[in-house]
């Protein structure tokens, strides 16, 4: 397996070392460094060197194939809600058709006449006849749709609609969600007698030759920073550990905590300070030193979106109670959900795992909406009762989902929330003004106080009320 390719199947690793970025499958946002005798997974990416790789499960064995079964089975086990609409139809048609055939009886058995009896039963069929009944669902769904598609939200059906007006909890995944995904340089720490230009610079030019996603948030930040970077010379890659090479004239190491210590060199108070603060905050520590100096620390992690912290505030006032829920270690979660204000934090938990907090909160009474990205969210997105999938995602976890956000922005779940709830609200409102103008007008029309051109009337200015007050969340912000 070449560096950047995606590993073919579950393995062993019988030759090489390298990074695997497993964050698709565990939600892990640092590569994991992998050598001979270790196992990886297939679909994760092999980030660093080259590495030869012993099948161990193939087809359906393996933890993609098992994570796809978990996906169906939580589907299947999901039953469709009945529209509002077909449960109002199939008690109120039947009860119509016997009040008309009753009003028929009773003006014939009053001896008012075959045309009086027929026009008044004629008269009750048109008034009560379910046209804006029928109207009220499809219209607000089609404008509410459209309009979240504008606003970049995909709703897969009416019964998510009714969902969303019940969920109290939101469990969010963090990375790819809560999070960009992608490693950047948070914070850099140096020496008295060193500024940070010259260790960017210096760590830059070394780090931009390796292909670990670590080394490439380095280099990135340092091209911003300072400009092109020079070339370094003698570079050599150490498995698991970091680089060094020649920059400059200057003989730079840049890498893990040990890598700096292997060679004897020792770290300043300050700097370990430094490092044990980025630790402390969930930040992977990268040393920098050269010419036999412990010259700075970066805090390496992936980057909170700019819109996370709004977002969970946001939910909060919707009345949901935020939870992280990540296979990442739980001094990252836990300073990620601090950044954002979310109290309660689920870390290390594997795929199956998800699945299972998902269910736990359900039994606990709670109405559960699950937001991810990644193909390790797909089986706990399709178990809860309402599954939003980003679409700067996998496949599979939009598939498993109930709405898309196709722009990736978490500050849309909010959103989405909201307009769902509106749409459904508009729904229940044009029901209940359809059903009202009918009920309302039943009563004359059966006591032959309305003839059936005014009848007909009544029943389009019902569906013409229904249809312009659908229209209304055209208007949604």
């Amino acid at each position: 397996v070449r560096p950047g390719e995606k590993i073919a199947t579950d393995g062993t690793v019988v030759e090489g070392s390298s990074a695997v970025d497993a964050s698709m499958l565990t939600g892990e946002s640092v590569p994991v460094e992998v050598t001979v005798g270790d196992t990886v997974t297939g679909a994760t990416l092999n980030a660093g060197g080259r590495l030869v790789v012993e099948a161990t499960r193939v087809g359906n064995d393996t933890q993609l194939a098992r994570m796809a079964k978990l996906v169906e089975d939580a589907q299947n086990g999901k039953a469709s809600a009945q529209r509002l609409a077909d449960r109002i139809s199939a008690v109120f048609v039947p009860i119509v058709i016997a009040l008309a055939l009753a009003t028929l009886g009773y003006w014939l058995g009053n001896g008012a006449g075959l045309t009086a009896a027929f026009t008044a039963a004629v008269a009750v069929l048109i008034i009560a006849c379910p046209c804006a009944l029928g109207l009220a669902t499809p219209t607000a769904l089609m404008v509410g749709t459209g309009r979240g598609a504008q606003l970049g939200i995909l709703i897969k059906g009416p019964e998510v609609l009714e969902t969303t007006r019940r969920i109290d909890t939101i469990v969010l995944d963090k990375t790819g969600t809560v999070t960009t995904g992608r490693m950047t340089l948070q914070t850099t720490h140096t020496t008295d007698t060193t500024n940070e230009t010259e260790v960017l610079r210096l760590a830059g030019a070394l780090e931009n030759a390796s292909e670990h996603p670590i080394a490439q948030a380095v280099a990135s930040a340092a091209t911003d920073a300072t400009g092109p970077l020079p070339t370094p010379e003698d570079f050599a890659n150490v498995p698991g550990l970091g680089v060094q090479g020649t920059v400059e004239g200057h003989a730079v190491l840049v890498g893990r905590p040990r890598l700096v210590a292997d060679a004897g060199i020792p770290l300043p108070a300050a700097l370990s300070r430094a490092l044990e603060e980025d630790e402390a905050h969930g930040r992977t520590a990268v040393v920098v030193a050269w010419d036999g100096e412990a010259r700075g620390v970066f805090g390496v992690a992936d980057a909170v979106k700019d819109s996370s912290a709004a977002a969970v505030a946001e939910l909060r006032t919707l009345g949901l109670e935020p939870i992280l829920l990540t296979g990442d270690n739980r001094a990252v979660a836990e300073a990620v959900a601090r950044e954002v204000g979310i109290d309660t934090v689920h870390a290390e938990v594997l795929p199956e795992d998800k699945v299972n907090v998902v269910k736990r909160l359900q039994a606990e009474g709670r109405v559960v909406a699950m937001v991810g990205d990644g193909v390790n969210d797909a089986a706990a997105l399709a178990t809860a009762s309402l599954g939003l999938a980003m679409g700067t995602g996998t496949d599979a976890a939009i598939e498993a989902s109930d709405l898309t956000l196709v722009r990736g922005d978490l500050k849309v779940t909010a959103d989405a929330i909201r307009l769902s709830r509106r749409t459904l609200a508009t729904i229940r409102g044009n029901l209940f003004w359809a059903f009202g103008y009918n009920v309302a007008a039943l009563p004359l029309a059966a006591s032959g106080l309305l003839n059936p051109m005014i009848a007909g009337a009544a029943m389009a200015f019902s569906s013409v009320f229904v249809v312009t007050n659908s229209l209304r969340l055209r208007a949604f912000t």
